[in-house]
């Protein structure tokens, strides 16, 4: 603690003393030795009211030192205190003060200064705190408003890619129906064309079958073109048998000129009609020609009759087809559904 430290004494010397000290008229024998009373806040009691004593100017007092760490401590505590709730560390404002000690003066209102500053530094405080509340709100709220935009373009961006994926899966289903219509519409086309194409085939063969005739009626188909065996010097059947009774009438299938007519061999008698594209039609085991050579006839004349002359087994017409003048015929059955005849 700060005190004054007491003066040095003084050398006693009684012949030097004043007759009038302390207002008694001679030197008393009960008073001295005396020193000199140098007195200091801690050998005086405190005294209400104005009697104070005088404080030393030049330093920090002992009250003004206590005072400053008070202060101090104050400020102290309430930085602990704000480190400990958590929130972000702020600056503290302090209010212009030239020296702690300036706070007491000697005026009887020094007292009422010393805590409206002190109140000063506490309401400070109090401000710091709550702009740190405020600050940390904002915060929160900035933070919560960066949520929401987030989240919000999250949705944004789920809604825009449902709703690009339903227009790639109209478009792929427009695009489907498309094809499948342009698939129906090509085989409708194609059906059309085909009935058409039949159509008209059926149309020349109509035309065609005016112009040709089956070679005799009444009959039943025996043996077939091609047809393998035994009866057949070849190996195989030449041509197609038409089984019909003995006599019946057989017929030019179209216009032409007789080439051949007579005995031939396993053929028995034989005609040859060669039509103007310069196909042959061979008429075999007949029982008579009606026809003779160079003759030119016309589609349904008689040309002969049905017989069983040659190598036969019974009475049957054999009809060959003979094209560009070779022996190898071709099968005489289409080419007469060619020309239009349903056999």
């Amino acid at each position: 603690m700060a005190s004054n430290p007491p003066a040095p004494e003084a050398p006693f010397v009684p012949g030097q003393r004043d007759s009038e000290t302390f207002g008694y008229g001679s030197y008393r024998t009960d008073e001295g030795p005396w020193t000199e009373w140098n007195p200091t806040e801690e050998s005086i009691r405190p005294v209400r009211g104005r009697h104070r004593v005088a404080k030393q100017r030049g330093g920090l007092a002992r009250s003004s030192t206590v005072l400053g760490v008070g202060v101090i401590a104050a400020v102290g505590a309430g930085g602990m205190a704000s480190a400990q709730t958590g929130k972000p560390p702020v600056s503290i404002s302090m209010p212009d003060l030239p020296n702690v000690g300036s706070l007491i003066s000697d005026d009887s209102d020094e007292p009422e200064d010393t805590a409206t500053a002190l109140s000063s530094v506490g309401a400070a405080s109090a401000d710091t705190e709550e702009s740190a509340s405020d600050a940390g709100e904002a915060l929160r709220t900035r933070i919560m408003a960066q949520a929401e935009q987030q989240q919000d373009q999250i949705e944004s961006k789920a809604v825009a890619e449902a709703a690009a994926a339903a227009e790639k899966q109209a478009a792929a289903a427009v695009a489907k129906a498309e094809k499948e219509a342009e698939a129906k519409a090509a085989a409708a086309k194609e059906k059309a064309e085909a009935e058409a194409k039949k159509k008209a085939e059926a149309e020349r063969l109509a035309e065609l079958a005016k112009q040709y005739a089956l070679p005799t009626s009444s009959y039943t188909l025996t043996s077939t073109f091609g047809q393998a065996g035994s009866l057949w010097s070849s190996g195989y059947h030449t041509g197609l048998d038409f089984a019909a009774p003995t006599g019946t009438l057989i017929k030019a299938v179209h216009t032409g000129t007789i080439t051949q007519a007579g005995w031939d061999g396993s053929y028995g008698y034989k005609t040859v009609l060669t039509l103007d594209d310069g196909t042959e039609i061979w008429y075999a085991h007949q029982s008579s020609i009606s026809v003779s050579v160079g003759q030119k006839v016309a589609t349904g004349d008689v040309i002969g009759r049905v017989g069983a002359t040659g190598n036969v087994t019974g009475a049957h017409l054999h009809l060959e087809v003979h094209t560009g003048g070779s022996n190898s015929g071709i099968d005489p059955a289409a080419w007469l559904r060619g020309k239009g005849l349903t056999l």
